[in-house]
């Protein structure tokens, strides 16, 4: 997701526990194996009406208690299927529903359980009116679906929690002159009695929950391709002309991440689609996303264009990072929203130059450290207190200090070991979920190197390293010592000293040299050899390491 989020914290059967990185995770019962949703609507009165089956597989024996989290329903029945036995023995509890099954399930079982519900959801469903400009309809309708973090149990019984992936399939029944737009392979739209139109998804790949959506509305379908992949861009009618300059470098896009990362596309099409009064950026739904249309419009304008283009691509990504490798929880996010980030820059890389990624990154570290003065948490990338509610409150802790701290992983092991291990990341945990520690393994693994301290401090701790550097020249023996002194506040979050493999450039009269020093102490000097009294010092002309401050003082004359 672009932009940011909020909900409340399932508390029913939420365990605090502790793993390597000490995140909380949550106990789980069963593996879900597949949602079958059926959704119709009451647009005045904002009713949603479902029809959901769930498939699951107890993940020991003597299974006999269903709990899914399901919040605001008004169940119809509930039954077990396929024989459509009643099941009444149940009750609302909280943000959840616990149903007595009607026999004892093995894990060898799967247990099948339709609901058929109503409700009026004060999330994950949005209604929005049509809209009149200058006299003229600006847009239809609509009905959409915003998931992340956790609001699909706002409209269908559901297992809402990151670490569970399923296959999904919906049938969405719309007006006859409107389009539903949902996540995988349109199966089939059927024609009702009634004068609706049912529309048919199937999306076969396993997934988070979060990541399931649906939009209703009256849309124009622009089409286009890449390799053997369908691209769908679908505006309102009469803005066609957004397509282009918003999303015609979408294909570029996924050659470039094709490319760097060595995995084709995972998915068998690409649906971008813009709402009305999204809350976010945009919303990266699987197959399927989700965009504003005030961010959209910016195309329009020289201006704006670059904008939309790092949201563009930043959704894009998540198909790779986020989508087919998936955090396992919330505390873990930065393992999306970071790689994402860092990904607008290296499509700015590859398309712009160098130059252009470096900016990218230097305003997201800047975007960081900016934050960072004002926050009262300062949380780590990896936030052990992440929690729905929170976990989007401070932006920029995950999303421009993920991104940063990427680039900083990869200039530390190098281009092509860096890209090689992203490789094996994205294959060895397709359509399953991780944690910050098997990241930390795979780089260790293809670069040989001990990254434990890496990871300590630029995912576990908090804050950032502030240098200053005062220089001292000897003439007699040309030497510089340069007496270095990390200045953040120390304190359980922040280390008192950082690790820091820097480069020192050094101009004097008769030339410029670069020396490599490594900081790892609160205060430390280092002597370097000069050809002449030294004109200017530059730490990290390359930008290696863009989360931290520098002042260099001035050379005693």
């Amino acid at each position: 997701m672009k932009h940011y989020k909020f909900f409340f914290l399932l508390t029913v059967l939420l365990l605090s526990a502790l793993n390597l990185f000490g995140q909380t995770v949550r106990e789980r019962t069963f593996d879900a194996q597949h949602y079958i949703m059926r959704s119709s609507f009451d647009r005045q009165n904002k009713v949603y009406f479902g029809d959901t089956t769930v498939q699951v597989k107890p993940l020991k024996d003597g299974f006999k208690t269903l709990i899914l989290d399901a919040t605001g329903m008004t169940f119809d029945s509930i039954t077990s299927e396929p024989d459509g036995k009643p099941l009444n023995n149940f009750q609302q509890k909280g943000e959840q529903i616990i149903i007595a099954l009607d026999k004892t399930y093995s894990a060898n079982d799967i247990v099948s359980v339709r609901f058929k519900y109503s409700a009026k959801p004060k999330k994950g469903v949005y209604f929005v009116e049509q809209e009149m400009r200058d006299g003229k309809l600006f847009h239809s309708s609509q009905v959409w679906t915003q998931g992340e973090s956790e609001e699909a149990h706002y409209w269908f019984p559901v297992y809402d929690f990151p670490d569970d992936k399923a296959t999904s399939e919906q049938f969405i029944t719309v007006p006859k002159d409107e389009v539903a737009i949902s996540n995988g392979e349109l199966i089939e739209t059927l024609e009702n009695a009634d004068g609706t139109k049912t529309f048919h998804f199937k999306m076969a790949v396993p997934h988070s929950v979060y990541l399931t959506s649906f939009i209703v509305g009256k849309y124009s379908k622009v089409e286009g391709k890449y390799k053997d992949v369908p691209l769908s861009y679908y505006v309102y009618p009469g803005s066609e002309d957004v397509v282009e300059p918003a999303y015609g470098k979408t294909p570029d896009m996924m050659r470039i991440f094709e490319e760097v990362t060595g995995v084709n596309f995972p998915y068998n099409k690409y649906d971008q689609t813009f709402v009305s009064n999204f809350q976010f950026g945009g919303m990266e739904n699987i197959t399927a996303t989700t965009m504003a249309d005030s961010e959209i419009f910016f195309a329009r304008s020289d201006f704006g264009r670059e904008l939309v283009y790092d949201l563009v691509s930043h959704e894009l990504a998540h198909s790779w990072f986020g989508n087919l490798v998936t955090t396992k929880d919330w505390s873990n996010l930065w393992l999306n929203e970071g790689f994402a980030t860092f990904m607008e820059a290296v499509y700015r890389e590859k398309s712009n130059g160098r130059a252009d990624y470096l900016r990218k990154i230097r305003e997201d570290a800047g975007g960081f450290m900016d934050a960072d003065a004002f926050s009262q948490k300062r949380p780590p990338l990896l936030n052990p207190e992440a929690d729905p509610i929170t976990v989007f409150d401070e932006p920029a802790f995950v999303y421009q200090k993920g991104g940063a701290v990427i680039h900083t992983l990869r200039e530390e092991i190098g281009n092509d070991i860096f890209w090689k291990a992203v490789n094996v990341y994205l294959n060895r945990h397709k359509f399953a979920n991780v944690e910050s520690n098997d990241l930390k393994k795979v780089m260790e693994e293809v670069s040989g190197k001990d990254l434990g301290w890496f990871f300590n401090q630029w995912v576990i701790k908090g804050g950032y390293p502030k240098l200053s550097v005062k220089p001292a020249y000897n003439p007699a023996k040309k030497r510089l010592t340069l007496t270095v002194t990390q200045t953040q506040k120390a304190n359980t979050i922040t280390p008192a000293a950082f690790v820091l493999p820097m480069e020192v450039e050094i101009r004097t009269a008769k030339g410029t040299k670069t020396e490599k020093i490594q900081i790892e102490k609160r205060v430390q000097s280092f002597t370097l050899q000069t050809d002449g009294k030294p004109t200017k010092i530059i730490f990290d002309k390359s930008e290696k390491i863009p989360i931290k401050t520098v002042k260099v003082l001035s050379i005693p004359k």
